[in-house]
């Protein structure tokens, strides 16, 4: 009976801890919503565990392994500051399009090593810490016209869309059109796509919290039922190494002039993804005060640190995740629900034998890369299109990332046309002066970089 009494006590200690760090009852939730919160925002993510070290590793030319334990240590680490420090429930994790912009066009199409891209990461990393510090953020995230974010956003979304349409090899290359639609669309592989993004797509119509994860699941054992997915040789082990890719970060090599763009990219990508996920969430879940967003400098400041960590650890920009709403739609309030999503993805480094068999099969990874690249275009509402001024910027914006196999050279030329087509519209007031400053830049790396 005393034991029984005894552990009651300190049960009850534990929960007034809680209580008293993540200011529960202020919120109006408890430890069982939270730790369901959590479990629910991973569910919606988990797929990053499979598609980054598909694309970083399986494409990229990274060891897998070392990726897919980098992936959710950062993922954990990040998620874990934004608890702690921020008292948010909003996770982190590699990015979405920055993850392709890294094995596509920085390591794929301009022969970087990965070791650079890393450590062009890492410095994109601590140029958001250090304007996390200063009045300078603001006044960048400021400066930039909001059609133009929603204009990378839609522009990331048909360009991770494309890769998946690509890699699935539903749309293959043509000389006389440059791209077509396969004409083998009863191979195995391309049927298993096609399978995976409509029971994907179903899920999520049906408003399933995880329905990308599940999506992925119940493709991957169709395709082993059918023998097009290897069937993998155990579900547990202890984890990969992460020597191969651990600290392999090459900072000097990435402070080449020619990466200035590079991480450019890395920089603005992420600065204004977290921003809009941030209030976004914080939103949903009426964390905004007088439409501010408080403690917003402790929540930069983890995704910073966590974008540092992951590129020494061996993994493209952490960025905070839109899919956190889900988890705010469990009843999640506070940083106790980022904290048990960052517990998950420390559990997650124990399954990579699943993860080995399923992330080299781009029928597993594309129909996830479909789906989210049709959640990011939704931004596209958002645009003015009926300015000139506004429309032709966002439009030649995201249509040039697809085009180009580059997120940089879309917001390259976004950011040339939209101060050029203001001044010919006669609202050369309306930019502001650090647009010009950065139209000029990109012309000037068009030219001579």
């Amino acid at each position: 009976m005393s034991q029984n009494i005894e552990v009651s006590r300190l049960k009850l200690e534990q929960e007034s801890l809680l209580e008293r760090f993540f200011g529960l009852s202020t919120h109006k939730t408890n430890i069982r919503t939270e730790a369901l919160a959590g479990l629910t925002t991973f569910l919606t993510m988990a797929y990053i565990l499979v598609v980054n070290p598909f694309f970083l590793g399986e494409l990229g030319g990274m060891d897998m392994g070392a990726v897919f334990v980098a992936t959710a240590l950062a993922a954990a680490i990040g998620t874990l500051l934004m608890g702690l420090l921020a008292n948010y429930p909003i996770a982190l994790a590699p990015g979405m399009g920055l993850n392709a912009y890294f094995t596509f066009y920085v390591v794929l199409g301009l022969g970087i090593p990965w070791e650079k891209a890393l450590g062009a990461v890492f410095i994109s990393g601590a140029i958001f810490f250090l304007l996390t510090l200063t009045k300078v953020r603001e006044a960048i995230i400021n400066s930039i016209p909001a059609g133009l974010k929603h204009a990378v956003s839609a522009g990331i979304g048909l360009f991770i869309a494309f890769i998946g349409l690509k890699n699935a090899g539903i749309i293959i290359a043509d000389e006389a059109t440059a791209v077509a639609l396969t004409n083998d669309l009863g191979s195995p592989g391309v049927l298993l796509t096609i399978f995976g993004i409509i029971v994907t797509l179903f899920f999520l119509i049906k408003k399933v919290n995880g329905g990308i994860f599940y999506g992925m699941i119940i493709t991957a054992i169709i395709g082993w039922i059918f023998g097009v997915v290897q069937t993998p040789e155990q579900i547990f082990s202890l984890p990969p190494s992460i020597e191969p890719t651990f600290l392999k970060l090459d900072l000097k090599g990435a402070l080449d002039i020619g990466l200035f763009t590079i991480i450019f990219a890395f920089l603005f990508v992420d600065l204004f993804d977290t921003a809009g996920t941030l209030v976004g969430v914080a939103n949903q879940a009426n964390l905004l005060k007088d439409n501010k967003l408080p403690r917003a400098g402790k929540a930069l400041f983890a995704d910073s640190v966590a974008t540092m960590a992951g590129a020494a650890l061996g993994t493209s920009t952490v960025t905070s995740y839109i899919e956190s709403s889900a988890g705010v739609a469990a009843g999640g309030r506070t940083g106790l629900t980022s904290v048990f999503t960052a517990i998950m993805f420390l559990v997650a480094v124990f399954f990579y034998p699943i993860v080995k068999a399923v992330a080299g099969v781009a029928a597993i990874t594309s129909p996830a890369l479909i789906i989210v690249g049709i959640l990011m275009v939704s931004s596209l509402k958002e645009i003015d299109w009926k300015g000139l001024d506004e429309a032709v910027p966002a439009f030649l914006t995201m249509l040039m990332m697809p085009l180009t196999f580059s997120i940089a050279t879309g917001i390259s030329v976004g950011f040339i046309a939209y101060p050029l087509v203001k001044i010919f519209a006669g609202k050369s007031k309306e930019v502001h002066p650090i647009m010009y400053v950065l139209g000029i830049l990109f012309v000037i790396k068009f030219i001579f970089l």
